[in-house]
């Protein structure tokens, strides 16, 4: 706030204007007279329409059957999305509580990679069904105090409902079904099968006893050639780029590869000095002595290649250098029928002894076989201007690539987006060693644990424990609302299937029946579940609380 901003000379200090009234009674005003304020009853409509506002935007994107949204640039440019996390960090969102609750929720998206739309439409639904008893005089404080209870009895109950899972990076069938669920909702199942079986080697791979899961070995390639479908896990690296000397092999076989990351080029001396000659023989010696430096560096590498590369063997050589590598040094490597790629990026170069083993060198001096890692093919793809090098064939890697090819960016992009939620999914599950049956699942176990549960809820408190319970079903109506079924036929006939059986009932998007989600594999995160739950009730009851909303704004200060 801006207090003090465009007052006229002579005024009070600090913003304090005062005012005489009739009877010479002083009227104190602490907050700028140009400033915009909303008290109670007005703040609270703002705050609920922009919720149920973001809520009415995000909701038909829920779920497998949900819609895309557009999104078009300034310049022109065009994102076609249905990832929550995507939209909202994409649209330009200019209500205060609506940016509020889109950050959010997208804070959510960055904790656990998914639940980013859950989010905003349970907070929606939780302002939305509190209008109703807010117009009828009930206080926000004893609503929140409704929230707060409904929210702690349904975290113990979530530690109930959850399915352990022992030892989860062994039971393939069941990761594949999670990675499966959360990739289902963002991009088309012909796509979405077969990357969830991508998805959960990627994290295998990657996964290292006794050590947290690290994402970033996991590198996500793409190449504008064929279609989405062709996308495939590369059990060890692509590099984006390709050798630098047209006589160097396109390909090779059972490989040595040496990382380093070791200077190859000539390099000027540091000390300024000048050297003269009178004939053309001391002018190539002086040239010799000048290449002599690096010349001896690379002999030092093709010595090495020598010894462990033989005839009989029939091994090849590789290197790949952090560092530049000169023409005459290119040359003398192509010679030796060696495939040297200069200037790697450093991702790459952390990823590469992972991937194929060995050690990264800072220096060719007492190079051993020990250092070097093994491939069992090299080979370079060229795509127009583009260069692609594939180290495929490797033993025990911690580390692998992901190879997106996809017609357009639009499709690209997508892939991109939906793999890195189902690489999140699948590491959740290993680290939780927990999930929760999906298809809505647990929203309505949890709707029906609360309305038992709110009759031991004393006072006005339990009207929040019965909108938090309402509020827990806007995940199924929505699910059936996309998929274009009777909502409250249907919503009716699971609640009862779960009051009858006690079982976990999930709804089928294709018929709105109820379902076993355990059979169908229909598994989402715990962890994203006991985040939604703790964020949206929270967020809600502070937003019901907002009882004045002063907007002033800074260049009030340089007017008038």
């Amino acid at each position: 706030l801006k207090f003090g901003g465009g007052l006229a000379p002579g005024s009070p200090p600090h913003g304090i204007a005062g005012r005489c009234l009739p009877g010479d009674e002083a009227m104190v005003t602490v907050v700028n007279s140009k400033a915009d304020v909303l008290k109670a009853s007005q703040a609270l409509a703002v705050n609920l329409n922009a919720a149920k506002g973001l809520q009415e935007v995000m909701k038909t994107n829920l779920g497998p059957r949900g819609t895309l949204k557009m999104l078009v640039g300034g310049a022109g440019q065009v994102k076609i999305t249905k990832d929550g996390c995507v939209l909202l960090g994409e649209m330009q969102i200019q209500h205060p509580t609506a940016s509020m609750i889109a950050r959010a929720s997208t804070a959510q998206d960055d904790i656990t990679g998914d639940g980013t739309t859950t989010s905003v439409l349970f907070i929606g639904e939780l302002m939305k069904l509190s209008e109703s008893y807010l117009g009828d005089g009930l206080h926000p404080r004893l609503i929140s105090e409704g929230f707060d209870i409904a929210r702690e009895e349904v975290l113990k109950y979530l530690d109930t409902f959850k399915v352990t899972v022992r030892d989860p990076l062994n039971d393939r069938e069941r990761l594949v079904c999670v990675a499966r669920t959360s990739l289902r909702t963002k991009i088309a199942p012909s796509m979405a099968d077969p990357m969830a079986e991508a998805v959960v080697d990627a994290v295998k791979c990657i996964k290292k006893p006794g050590q947290p899961i690290d994402l970033h070995m996991v590198e996500i390639l793409h190449m504008k050639h064929k279609l989405v479908n062709d996308t495939r896990l590369v059990k060890g690296i692509v590099l984006d780029h390709g050798a630098r000397h047209p006589d160097m092999p396109k390909r090779l076989e059972n490989c040595y590869i040496l990382t380093c990351n070791v200077s190859l080029e000539y390099e000027k001396s540091e000390v300024n000095a000048g050297f003269f000659y009178s004939s053309s023989e001391q002018r190539d010696k002086l040239v010799e002595s000048e290449r002599k430096f690096t010349d001896e560096k690379v002999k030092k590498i093709v010595e090495l290649k020598r010894a462990v590369c033989t005839e009989e063997n029939k091994k090849s050589f590789v290197i790949i250098n952090q560092k530049g590598i000169d023409p005459p040094s290119l040359e003398m490597l192509a010679n030796e029928g060696i495939i040297a790629l200069r200037r790697a990026k450093r991702r790459n170069m952390e990823r590469l002894p992972l991937a194929v083993g060995g050690v990264a060198v800072n220096s060719v001096d007492d190079l051993d076989i020990s250092d070097l890692g093994w491939a069992d093919l090299v080979y370079e793809q060229t795509l127009e201007d583009e260069k692609y090098t594939f180290i495929e064939g490797v033993k025990n890697p911690h580390s692998c690539t992901i190879f997106i090819k996809g017609s357009h960016d639009h499709g690209i992009a997508q892939m991109k987006d939906a793999l890195r939620d189902g690489l999140r999914a699948v590491t959740n599950t290993v680290m939780d060693e927990a999930l929760v049956p999906g298809a809505g699942a647990f929203e309505i176990a949890a709707h029906v644990h609360l309305e038992e549960f709110k009759r031991t809820v004393q006072g006005k408190a339990r009207l929040g424990v019965q909108i938090f319970s309402n509020a827990l079903l806007a995940v199924p109506k929505t699910l059936l609302e996309n998929s274009g079924l009777d909502v409250q036929e249907k919503l009716l006939k699971v609640v009862s299937e779960r009051e009858s059986k006690g079982l976990p009932v999930g709804i089928s998007i294709v018929t709105g029946d109820p379902i076993d989600p355990a059979m169908e594999g229909i598994w989402d995160n715990y962890l994203v579940k006991k985040q939604t739950l703790g964020l949206a009730p929270v967020l809600a009851s502070q937003l019901l609380l907002v009882d004045e909303v002063i907007r002033a704004g800074k260049q009030m200060g340089n007017e008038g």
